[in-house]
């Protein structure tokens, strides 16, 4: 299996040899007066990620940055014809002539030569996963709606008034009133599960509390914040 930096040299090299007229080959610079031009990948640089709200994944984009230089002045007219292609032929690798880095050469243990950098957009697919199979037949249930009323006490058990209450993975909210009451409307029920918890959140003078109420029976729930 072909991976995206190969395929983007592969294709890069292709490109070259027609441009240049000779057979270029990919691997690292090299002293060799009569030798042609070679492309070698340099490094890896970022690109603009895209993404939707589906659920496809984007790929992953990146650029493959690739060194063309020649091993001597045999090499210059090729390497003339790929810098006149790569300006002039639209669709090409993205021309860049910052290849001149006296570093750069060091570190390939190379001479100095002319050289062009030729940046390739390149992506790598990402699988959609596969959906579990259903094995079982698809079942419907309404859930009821109940209503929880319920008071917000403080130390000594005083009333915490404009508490926000807000029920936990839903937008129902309210806030308390002088008396640290409050009702909630509108509460999830599950018929199959008639004893659940309701989570509950207060927001209130800059601290957050989370409590778990029994919401059985019609007595007012009393909810006492930490102190």
């Amino acid at each position: 299996m072909t991976g995206a930096i190969e395929a983007a040299v592969a294709d890069v090299a292709g490109w070259l040899a027609g441009a240049a007229g000779e057979p270029v080959p990919v691997g690292p610079p090299r002293d060799d007066p009569d030798g042609g031009l070679t492309v070698w990948p340099l490094e890896l640089r970022p690109a603009r990620q895209t993404a939707t709200g589906g659920a496809t994944r984007e790929p992953y984009r990146f650029v493959v940055r690739l060194l063309v230089s020649g091993g001597g002045p045999a090499a210059l007219p090729a390497l003339d014809r790929v810098l006149a292609a790569a300006t002039t032929t639209a669709g090409r690798p993205e021309l860049v002539l910052a290849a001149g880095d006296p570093a750069l050469w060091r570190a390939l243990g190379v001479a100095p030569r002319p050289a062009l950098l030729l940046d390739v957009p390149a992506r790598i697919d990402r699988p959609v996963p596969a959906a579990p199979p259903v094995r079982h037949p698809l079942r419907l249930r309404q859930l009821g709606m109940r209503t929880l009323d319920g008071r917000v006490v403080g130390p000594q058990d005083q009333p915490l008034a404009a508490v926000r209450v807000e029920l936990v993975g839903t937008a129902q909210a309210t806030e308390t009133d002088a008396a640290g009451r409050f009702r909630l409307i509108g509460v999830p029920h599950d018929p199959d599960a008639p004893h659940a918890s309701v989570r509950i959140r207060l927001v209130g003078a800059g601290r957050v509390h989370t409590a778990e109420l029994d919401p059985d029976g019609d007595h007012l729930i009393v909810v006492r914040a930490p102190d």
